[in-house]
């Protein structure tokens, strides 16, 4: 999708340099629709002009949305309209759950949070990607379409908040869970994202079972500390979505789902970077550790 090139539509060839066509492009509509969507919106709702029905307050943003993508429609086709058109709506879910956060009954306020971390982790996968590896960027780089056990989990939050909102509205707002969550989202992301840049063009979304001439092993930055620090970021981050919440099941689920999930998914990895590299990550294993609790990885007795 993208060659680590920025393209020249009218002289129809490229120049090295970033972020590539595609994540300029992304950034543009993430941030436009987010701020298109917010300015109207927040002197509508504060000074009471939309009416005062919570749910009602959300057509405006809504239809400035509809707008918005109609314009993107007209203007861009092909791979450069589904890139925008995917983040303007993470932009446009971003802005509201600012909207939800400030203008929400407080028993939702929290889903505004959770909302806003979502729709900057799908999109900064895509923006990240495009700068530390903008070969290997498609559109399942927003990780949107992830699995369909990805979204049923997701599901599973939003229901088990909305029922517990319904019945034990005072227990969302239990002592300060939500601020660690936050914490524990914010401590993922970083991890996450800087495992993604120090990588670089060896970092990928999925497991690799061929070595390419520049697939290199990487040892120092983040990885000195961690042998998978996306993984560690990203399971941190999916438990910090469920503390924001204050979802005591999904939180349980959350953990051990994902727990299981990244120790097949390193033991299968770590096969292969071991025929990759051999004795070289051999050494590694021994002197870093995998970075989650409990999970040693593919190990050579």
């Amino acid at each position: 999708m993208c060659a680590n090139s920025q393209r020249n539509p009218a002289a129809g060839t490229t120049s090295d340099c970033w972020p590539c066509y595609e994540g300029r492009l992304s950034l543009y509509c993430f941030v436009i629709t987010a701020t298109l969507v917010l300015i109207p919106s927040v002197p509508q709702i504060y000074y009471g002009i939309v009416p005062n029905v919570w749910g009602a307050v959300l057509w405006g943003p809504v239809l400035y949305y509809a707008l918005i993508n109609m314009i993107i429609r007209f203007v861009l086709r092909n791979s450069d309209y589904q890139v925008a058109i995917r983040a303007s709506f993470l932009g446009f879910v971003e802005a509201v759950s600012v909207l939800v956060i400030c203008f929400a009954p407080t028993s939702w306020q929290q889903f505004g949070v959770y909302g806003c971390f979502m729709a900057f982790f799908h999109y900064s996968e895509f923006l990240v990607i495009a700068y530390a590896n903008p070969r290997t960027l498609t559109l399942d780089s927003f990780m949107l379409n992830h699995s369909v056990h990805y979204g049923l989990a997701a599901a599973a939050s939003w229901i088990e908040f909305s029922l517990e909102v319904y019945f034990l509205p005072d227990f969302k707002r239990y002592g300060y869970i939500w601020v660690l969550g936050m914490a524990l989202c914010t401590f993922g992301e970083l991890i996450r994202k800087s495992a993604i840049i120090t990588a670089g063009r060896s970092f990928t979304h999925l497991v690799q079972n061929e070595k390419h001439s520049d697939h290199k092993l990487i040892t120092h930055g983040i990885y000195a500390y961690c042998r998978h620090p996306s993984y560690v970021g990203w399971f941190w981050w999916s438990i910090g979505t469920q503390l924001i919440l204050i979802n005591p099941i999904c939180i349980c689920v959350y953990t051990f789902v994902s727990w299981l999930f990244f120790h097949d998914r390193i033991y299968v990895e770590e096969y292969s970077l071991l025929n990759f590299f051999q004795s070289d990550y051999v050494r590694y294993q021994k002197r870093v550790p995998t970075g989650l609790p409990f999970i040693k990885g593919y190990l050579i007795e």
